[in-house]
């Protein structure tokens, strides 16, 4: 989906702004050129970025396959 439309930047770009280290409003408009614009997606593209750089739960069952 997109979350700038000003720059036509989605939610997958935000995702994989995140992967490659960006944690900042800042950092993610330098790489996507997100909030660039108007900024009306500001709230919801640093949201976003949070989001993704929460740390994901690690599936037991891959311990056990591994074993």
């Amino acid at each position: 989906m997109y979350v700038c439309i000003c720059n036509a930047v989605t939610d997958k770009m935000i995702r994989a702004a995140a992967a490659a280290g960006a944690s900042s409003l800042d950092d993610l408009e330098r790489m996507t050129g997100c909030a660039g614009g108007c900024g009306s997606c500001a709230d919801l593209a640093e949201e976003m970025l949070h989001g993704a750089r929460k740390p994901q739960p690690f599936a037991l069952n891959v311990l056990a396959q591994a074993a």
